[in-house]
């Protein structure tokens, strides 16, 4: 039988607000070991692929991070810590210094057909609904979804001149509340739904697959709800038709998270760092319309990152994950374009981190 998760994950809004635990502001003595840190790394001349979490060595401000990981995992699900000094960098500069904040977090993974470690979250353009649509690259109000990693983090560079509301809740909080409400729903979300990669998969990997809305492994609950990445299955010839009561349980969860009674809202500032742990938490942003000018359009940096403190996941996610070992390196989407030298950094990355390494 099903049972309640009823973890610190299950949060209301409500109960974030009167807390304010989301929420880590910088003192000036985290600010400062922060730009001491880059300093060095700077100094160093190396690019990504070429640097340690030795090349940028943290005190007060490691401690910060080191609390937002313990938060991310045994707590509420996520923190966002204020104050980064985006305004002191070149928006180059400002990727150097996230991806190396991230090698404090956990290994980054690619994130789509380009292989890209770090995605600029911006208007490109593109379309988020069909077969290929992606919703990082639009100004489109987005479904509630996770991301196919561990953690998903996001910098704020520069906002939209209106509307890019961030939005979160709790999986655990939903899956509880739907179990009480509609427990047949739950169990058809433990069962199988068809998946696409969006056109976006790597030479060895299936256009398509199957996997679980939510899973079990060893008492430790995991969520991964991507409506766009399933919905997209059901224009492909000769892919599983949904039914009905799929439709109902997809239709549940986004409704319940879009809800008053689940939703909690935030602005994300420049110097923003939003850490979001997918597998209890959901997440979405509302449309937005963005500046004419294009070095004031809406701009956040993301990285989708594989951490020591992961889950165990059960065996339905290794087609999505490829290792679903607690503490492995696993998620992301390969693509088709891995950068040189990124299988010696991995290795480097995980062993610093004491997590296993998952060759490509």
């Amino acid at each position: 039988m099903i049972q309640p998760i009823a973890t610190a994950a299950a949060w209301r809004p409500a109960m974030l607000e009167a807390s304010g635990a989301w929420l880590r502001r910088l003192t000036a003595e985290e600010v400062d070991d922060l730009r001491v840190a880059f300093r060095r790394l700077q100094a160093t001349g190396k690019p990504m692929l070429g640097m340690t979490r030795e090349d940028f060595p943290l005190g007060p401000f490691g401690a910060v991070l080191a609390e937002a990981a313990r938060e991310m995992e045994a707590g509420i699900g996520f923190r966002t810590i204020r104050g980064i000094p985006v305004g002191d960098y070149t928006a180059e500069e400002a990727k150097l210094l996230f991806w190396a904040i991230g090698t404090h977090l956990g290994v980054a993974r690619p994130q789509g057909k380009a292989s890209q470690l770090i995605s600029d979250v911006r208007d490109a353009g593109g379309t988020y609904r069909g077969t290929g649509g992606r919703g990082y690259n639009t100004n489109a109000e987005l479904d509630f979804h996770t991301d196919g990693s561990d953690v998903v983090a996001l910098l704020c560079l520069k906002t939209a001149r209106s509307g890019g509301l961030s939005r979160l809740a709790s999986s655990v909080a939903i899956h509880d509340a739907l179990l009480a409400e509609r427990p047949e729903l739950v169990e058809t979300l433990y069962g199988l739904f068809p998946h696409s990669r969006q056109k976006e998969e790597a030479a060895d990997e299936t256009p398509t697959y199957m996997a679980p809305v939510y899973s079990l492994k060893s008492g430790h609950f995991a969520a991964r709800y991507i409506r766009n990445h399933i919905r997209s299955t059901q224009l492909i010839e000769g892919e599983p038709r949904l039914t009905e009561r799929q439709h109902a349980a997809l239709d549940a969860i986004q409704e319940m998270a879009s809800s008053d009674a689940f939703c909690f809202s935030m602005w994300l500032e420049p110097g923003d760092l939003q850490l979001v742990n997918n597998h209890v938490l959901i997440h979405s942003r509302t449309h937005y319309e963005d500046f004419e000018e294009p070095e004031r359009k809406r701009h956040l940096l993301r990285l989708w990152l594989a951490v020591p403190e992961g889950r165990p996941l059960c065996d339905a996610m290794r087609e999505v994950y490829k290792n679903v070992a607690p503490g492995s390196v696993r998620g992301g989407f390969k693509g088709q374009n891995l950068p040189p030298g990124l299988a010696a950094w991995q290795a480097r990355a995980a062993a610093a981190l004491g997590m296993r390494d998952t060759p490509y």
